[in-house]
């Protein structure tokens, strides 16, 4: 028979073998990238058959597509902006900045993977570079969001161009930081990223009379 102690620990094991399976393909994909990467290789990393692969992912795209959520959700949760508690609007900005590099440092796989997936054309898109864009767009409203409420003088441009900028500048300060190895802080960097979108916001609101 099979009671709730049962059925509980078989619910605690498939999550833990997803965990190591996604693990498993976060340790491959940052190897071999999107066409490296495979389910016996993964098989093989996280020491659990293809068949418990299979049970909880359809293909290979699949399983990418879990780790670029799994990871996103971890990194969204620092794109929230402090209370006034925290200090100035400027404090508050930078403060988020250097939450949100340390977020990328803990669980950088969706930015890194969908980075990759992003750059490339393929006949068939993969299901992992939709989800990539799908969360890229999130982010993007997260942050047009936090630039209304602190500026809300500013146009809808305005913020736009503004949110544009902080997403393609974090952009670049990720792969700096990819490239160029772990000498480069990027907790200071983004943090001076923030100081600049907050100049940049209060000058052109200032331009205008606002």
């Amino acid at each position: 028979m099979t009671g709730p102690q049962t059925t509980r620990r078989k619910r605690a094991n498939g999550v833990e073998s997803r965990q190591r399976i996604l693990d498993a393909t976060v340790e491959i994909a940052g190897e071999r990238g999107y066409d490296g990467t495979s389910i016996a290789a993964v098989s093989a990393k996280c020491g659990l058959p293809a068949s418990s692969i299979y049970w909880h992912f359809k293909d290979k795209d699949d399983l990418i597509a879990a780790v670029i959520e799994r990871s996103f959700e971890t990194w969204l949760k620092a794109v929230e902006l402090p209370g006034d508690d925290a200090g100035t609007p400027l404090e508050r900005v930078v403060l988020m900045a250097g939450n949100v590099a340390r977020s990328l440092l803990a669980a950088p796989d969706f930015l890194r993977l969908g980075l990759m997936l992003a750059l490339e054309r393929r006949p068939t898109e993969p299901r992992g570079r939709a989800v990539f864009l799908q969360v890229r767009d999130i982010s993007h409203r997260r942050i047009a969001g936090i630039i209304t409420d602190l500026f809300p003088s500013l146009t809808e441009d305005e913020v736009q161009t503004l949110t544009t900028y902080a997403v393609a500048g974090a952009d670049g300060l990720f792969v700096h930081r990819e490239v160029q190895g772990e000498s480069v802080d990027l907790v200071a960097l983004f943090e001076l990223h923030a100081r600049l979108i907050h100049d940049a916001a209060a000058r052109t609101a200032a331009r205008a009379g606002r």
